[in-house]
């Protein structure tokens, strides 16, 4: 097993762990692609909290296991990943979590909007869509993940169940999921307040040019 991969999983774990976009038991999962092969590291504890390189397997695409042991719970969602994985070649990392305020959009099949900037920013302009609910794992399931995917727009909602990221790399899974938790938060929180406003469409593409804009000229020193 590339212990390369093995650490970068392991760090996202920490880091989805230590920004708190994650239910308190920590439950939830995470994959990164093996590159030039049809594999992955995947986490096989049940709870990313303390995850270890102990707790990190090696998985085929069709799903079977390499190396490594599997216990039934985790196993049973291996199958969305590797789907998203076979579904785009451009996806590196996937993450799974039951990030509280998002999950209560899930639970009550609620697209999330683009509320706050950084959904804009960070290739959720469009919002992120509810994948219907099907059975932990199932065929169902991961058909209606399927058809919920949008073009560029790297999350979706699982009914009833909780938030599925995906980028290039580990480190844009778990900020993409952060941002997803931070614009549900928002959303609730304003509830008291007559509840969430979407950013106008034509500002969200202008948030993204301006953070474009700032990058290109690079860091600034005095």
């Amino acid at each position: 097993m590339d212990q390369a991969l093995v650490g970068q999983l392991v760090d996202a774990a920490r880091a989805v762990v230590a920004g708190r976009a994650i239910s308190a038991n920590g439950h939830g999962n995470v994959s990164v692609r093996v590159p030039g092969e049809d594999a992955m590291v995947y986490s096989a504890a049940s709870s990313l909290s303390g995850l270890g390189p102990e707790g990190v397997v090696l998985v085929d695409l069709d799903g079977g296991l390499l190396e490594g042991s599997l216990p039934p719970i985790q196993a049973a969602v291996v199958a969305m990943h590797t789907f998203l994985y076979r579904h785009d070649p451009g996806i590196g990392a996937v993450l799974h979590t039951h990030a509280p305020a998002a999950t209560a959009f899930a639970v009550a099949r609620r697209p999330i909007d683009c509320w706050i900037e950084a959904m804009a920013m960070f290739g959720l302009a469009d919002g992120v869509p509810v994948a219907g609910y099907g059975p932990r794992g199932s065929d169902e399931a991961v058909a209606n993940i399927r058809d919920a995917l949008r073009p560029g727009v790297p999350a979706v909602l699982l009914a009833n169940h909780g938030v599925l990221s995906f980028h290039r790399t580990a480190e844009l899974a778990v900020l993409v999921n952060g941002v997803v938790e931070e614009a549900a938060q928002a959303a609730l929180a304003s509830q008291a307040i007559g509840g969430p406003v979407a950013i106008e469409p034509e500002l969200r593409a202008a948030a993204l040019q301006r953070v474009m804009a700032f990058a290109a000229a690079g860091t600034k020193t005095a």
